[in-house]
């Protein structure tokens, strides 16, 4: 990827490519001043086929929840989504730099999109019987991909840039060396490599941006995160959405299900709300900054994501077909709900906000969110409600702040 450390102003090409013709262009670095930089379609359709993976994961984590095989689900989403993420945030950031929009380019990026589809076929064997091995093949055909990429933008690069693309492109390629030496390992063996191999993929930015950074587009990577982020949240409600009507259509519960579904719609909502409430581009200004903020993601997606999983646990609870206590269900979405509200919190809502009213808002209502948990059958209901009124709250502190 290209990493979230801080920018060097490139030298080279300062605005968009699309109108050069040519189908092979020098993969020079982009300007990070570029104006009117936006997601293009390509891009879109990236994110897109990512979240399939990212649905496939939710789906097979809301099926061990409601089973109470709490450990496996939570083993086997933490892993995926870990492969999907990673995966996703260094095209997105290496793209803020390099995307120079030819061919190869566009080709390159469509294997990283079949690479995702095959870690997405493999999630159920991955959840079911801890058979890694599809998934990891598809997460290795996505990082290849990459070494191509950082390999083009190091033929283009000359002195110190050159440098970096070389070691982005030894270091991914040796992380996955790595993987493919675990799937020989023996099962009760891969429980410890596979923690080391996720280190080793997050150094590898570290070290091959040690001397100096690539560049990125503040306003680009504020407007990936956040379609990524709306991406995820239609998932979600998607994911709720079937499976209330699966249920009626199976066990015509309407009326316990209403609840159910009125709060998820309600946190869906409000989780867009309180997500997209202020531009988040200008706080992203120094390394620092950048780095916490894109690597903090994947609370947000992973805890987003898996919303959509606790509702589907908490919609079979409600027509008595969880194998686990009402409690527990309902814990299933206010548990990430909370996590959510406090992560996003963290990463970019606090830098907006003036006086101790705004800035505890969001922490406090992940703790009435949690609290929530404790009304059982009733508690997603109740939490759409502390949501929807954090919304509320927070548009009237707004609205009096002006």
């Amino acid at each position: 990827m290209s990493s979230e450390s801080a920018a060097v102003p490139p030298p080279h090409h300062a605005g968009p490519h699309h109108a050069d013709p040519r189908p092979v262009r020098r993969m020079v670095p982009r300007s990070r001043e570029e104006p009117h930089r936006v997601a293009t379609p390509l891009e879109l359709f990236f994110d897109l086929c990512f979240v399939v993976a990212v649905g496939q994961a939710g789906r097979e984590l809301a099926h061990d929840l409601a089973e109470g095989h709490w450990g496996d689900g939570l083993t086997g989403y933490l892993f995926a989504f870990f492969a999907i993420w990673w995966a996703w945030m260094n095209f997105t950031w290496f793209a803020s730099a390099y995307d120079c929009d030819d061919v190869p380019y566009r080709v390159t990026t469509l294997v990283q999109i079949a690479g995702v589809l095959i870690l997405a076929a493999g999630v159920p064997r991955l959840f079911a019987d801890q058979d890694i091995v599809l998934s990891v093949v598809g997460y290795v055909v996505m990082r290849l991909a990459m070494v191509t990429q950082w390999l083009r933008a190091a033929v283009a690069e000359e002195g110190p840039a050159r440098g970096v693309a070389l070691r982005y492109a030894a270091g991914i390629t040796l992380c996955q060396i790595g993987w493919a030496v675990v799937l020989v390992l023996p099962h009760d063996v891969r429980s410890v490599v596979i923690p080391i191999g996720i280190l080793a993929e997050l150094s590898v930015p570290v070290v091959a941006e040690l001397r100096m950074q690539t560049t990125w587009h503040p306003h680009h990577i504020a407007e990936r995160y956040g379609l990524f982020t709306l991406i995820v949240l239609g998932e979600t409600v998607a994911a709720a959405t079937v499976a209330v009507q699966s249920a009626v259509d199976e066990h015509e519960g309407l009326g316990r299900l209403l609840p159910v579904a009125a709060g998820g719609l309600l946190i869906c909502f409000s989780a867009w709300w309180i997500y997209f409430a202020r531009p988040v581009h200008d706080h992203l200004r120094s390394n620092q900054q950048a780095f916490l903020w894109g690597y903090g993601h994947y609370l947000v997606f992973g805890a987003a994501a898996a919303i959509g999983s606790g509702l589907e646990v908490a919609v079979e609870s409600a027509v008595h077909q969880a194998h686990v206590s009402e409690t527990a269900a309902t814990a299933t979405v206010t548990v990430p709900t909370a996590l959510y509200l406090v992560t996003v919190w963290a990463l970019h809502s606090r830098h907006a906000k003036t006086g101790a009213a705004q800035l505890l808002l969001l922490p406090v209502a992940s703790v009435a969110v949690l609290a929530c948990t404790a009304a059982g059958g009733s508690g997603v209901l109740a939490a759409g409600l502390v949501t929807a009124l954090t919304v509320a709250v927070g548009v009237a502190l707004h609205a009096r702040e002006r």
